[in-house]
Parts: C-alpha cells; sequence; structure tokens
C-alpha cells in the first residue's frame, strides 16, 4: 500500500490561507465505491488492487481564521485494533511521521501547530473515517476530545442519527469517537446552513447519510468548499456516480446537482477528502457530465 502524498497542500482564499492535511491512506472495495457504475466503466480510471479495492486518501481542511484555527474532519485516528486497519485498508501514520504519531498531528506539527491550538472543529458527519481523530485514548484507556481547546461542530440530526444506528449504519459510526465530545460538552450542534465563524459556514448536503454537511469557506470574492462524501474524489463528479455506501443515493444525486451547479457558476474550489492524488480542483460541465476544469 502507497501512503498518498503529500501529507500538506496549501492555498488560499481571499487572505485566508487553508491547509489540506492527507491525514491517511485508505481502501475500500470498488465496487462500493461507485455503487452501481459498472467495474469496466470505473475501472478505466482507477486502479483496483487484488482484493478489488481502491486506493483512496483521508483529506482533512485547516483554515487560519482570526477566530483561531479551524479543522474540517479529522480522519480515521489511531484508536481502533490492526484487524480493523487491514480490513479498511487504512494507513494512519505516513514514514516521515515520527512512530505512533498520526498523519494528521503531522501535518499539524508541519504547519508549526499542535492540537491545542485547534479552536474549531467542524465534521461533516460522524463516521469513523471523517470523525475518529476527534479523540484519543488516555493511558488509562478511556476516550478524550484531541483538541481539548475546541468546540466541535455538527447537524444536530447527525449526532441524532450517529447515537440511534441499525443493523446497516451501526458498522459505521463508533460511540468512542463523539460520545467523549459531549461528556466534555464540547458539541455545538447546528439545524440546516448557518454561519459557523465569519466566512465558514455548512451547507446540508444529505444523502450519504441524511444531515451529512459540507463545508464553505468564503473570503474576497472567493470561495472553496470542502465536499466531504458528497462527492469524496473527483472520479465521482458525475452525477450517477455515487457510493453504495450512500443510504439515500437519489438524495445524494439531487444534493451533488444543485451544489455542482453552484460551484460551476460561481468558479469554487473544491476539496475532495478521500482522491488520494487530487486535493483541490474546480469542475466544469462538457454538455454530458460534470469533470474537472482544465488547470
Amino acid at each position: 500500500m502507497t501512503f498518498p502524498t503529500p501529507l500538506v497542500e496549501s492555498r488560499t482564499v481571499g487572505r485566508l490561507r487553508v491547509h489540506a492535511i492527507q491525514a491517511g491512506g485508505q481502501r475500500l472495495d470498488g465496487g462500493a465505491m461507485f455503487g452501481v457504475v459498472p467495474k469496466v466503466l470505473w475501472s478505466r480510471r482507477i486502479e483496483a488492487d487484488e482484493r478489488n479495492r481502491i486506493q483512496m486518501g483521508m483529506r482533512c481542511l485547516v483554515i487560519e481564521h482570526d477566530d483561531g484555527l479551524v479543522l474540517v474532519d479529522t480522519g480515521a485516528g489511531d484508536k481502533e485494533d490492526a484487524k480493523f486497519y487491514d480490513i479498511y485498508g487504512i494507513e494512519a501514520t505516513p514514514s516521515e511521521a515520527d512512530p505512533g504519531e498520526t498523519a494528521l498531528l503531522a501535518g499539524l506539527r508541519q504547519l508549526g501547530h499542535d492540537p491545542a491550538d485547534v479552536r474549531l472543529v467542524i465534521n461533516t458527519h460522524l463516521h469513523f473515517d471523517h470523525a475518529g481523530g476527534n479523540t484519543r485514548l488516555t493511558p488509562d484507556g478511556h476516550a478524550a476530545p484531541l483538541f481539548a481547546n475546541a468546540t466541535y461542530v455538527v447537524q444536530r440530526g447527525e449526532y441524532d442519527y450517529a447515537t440511534h444506528t441499525n443493523e446497516r449504519t451501526a458498522a459505521s459510526y463508533f460511540r468512542h469517537n463523539f460520545e467523549p465530545i459531549h461528556i466534555a460538552d464540547r458539541w455545538r450542534l447546528v439545524s440546516g446552513s448557518c454561519e459557523i465563524v465569519p466566512g465558514i459556514s455548512v451547507r446540508p448536503t444529505p444523502g450519504h447519510t441524511p444531515h451529512h454537511q459540507s463545508v464553505l469557506v468564503r473570503d474576497g470574492g472567493e470561495t472553496l468548499c470542502f465536499l466531504g462524501d458528497l462527492v469524496p474524489t473527483a472520479h465521482h463528479l458525475p452525477l450517477p456516480w455515487i457510493m453504495g455506501y450512500d443510504v439515500e443515493p437519489l438524495v445524494t444525486l439531487e444534493s451533488k446537482r444543485a451544489l455542482l451547479a453552484d460551484a460551476e457558476r460561481e468558479d469554487w474550489l473544491l476539496v475532495f477528502e478521500h482522491d488520494a492524488h487530487t486535493g483541490f480542483g474546480r469542475v466544469r460541465h462538457d454538455g454530458k457530465a460534470y469533470g474537472l476544469a482544465a488547470p
């Protein structure tokens, strides 16, 4: 398995400096990642391994904001066992990191920060590969908030959904990734579209989960959108290329249709959370389908 590189990619949005940290490598079944799209089509874009898994990343976003450091999503963390990481093909530590240090923390350190500097954590949703780094294990084996000075933000409906799982959803939601935040009274639960701090807002983009949200960063007439699992990789830009993991795929379709139309019209810079190689891009419709705009 090859850890996605580079560890950190940086851009500007107006006067705001933003950094995408590759918080880990991940491999998931290609059929599950592309849903009803046949392998003969998706395999032309991305290669599968001998277990039919495709290489993915777990990109997080750091925003240098006047109100403090903002982190969007936190990767898978390092609390699970070796069997779990093998099943999901997760690599949480790049070779250039100190032994035992997660890629997310290595990326923060590369930027000159540590967990205490983070003031706000926004989760697109609470699946283990997006919220696993919310917490850490203490020496006595209990989970505690990793970003002790931060307020954590998620849709209220997503928190309720994560804490009331069923046979389909239980495999994606682990209480030790979000319950310690509740115990520490660090959650800010929001409902619908809203501004979290000046220039940073959330937009409901349901489908992958009923209360999934994407994150918008606006400054100086420019807009960046962190898509989360609405469009996990650049390969998923065509409207019907939707993951089999989505609990409401037809809702995903309409969320994608609306957001990508706005993104093309207003020339947003997009962040692809799970793409192993393409972190940032802009979208264009060629008359048939959405795809990446020419550089």
